[in-house]
């Protein structure tokens, strides 16, 4: 159960990113010049490029604390 509850969490950031508007101010103003459809595109850039460290990192952390649990129950 645990696992399907994760799943679908992961399943529902993952379609909650599009709804998301990250940008600095810099880019802020570049996308009110190049239009609405370049700056949707420059909006999804963002947050893949914000969420990849995050997916590593989460991962990195996952296997660390797989491999602390395995050894403390030996």
């Amino acid at each position: 159960m645990k696992k399907v509850i994760t799943i679908f969490f992961i399943l529902f950031l993952m379609c909650s990113v599009q709804v998301s508007v990250a940008q600095c101010s810099m880019c802020t103003k570049t996308a009110l010049q190049i239009g609405e459809k370049p700056a949707k595109g420059l909006n999804q850039g963002i947050l893949y490029l914000m969420f990849t460290p995050l997916i590593i990192m989460a991962v990195i952390g996952y296997r660390w604390w797989r491999n602390e649990k395995a050894t403390q129950q030996q």
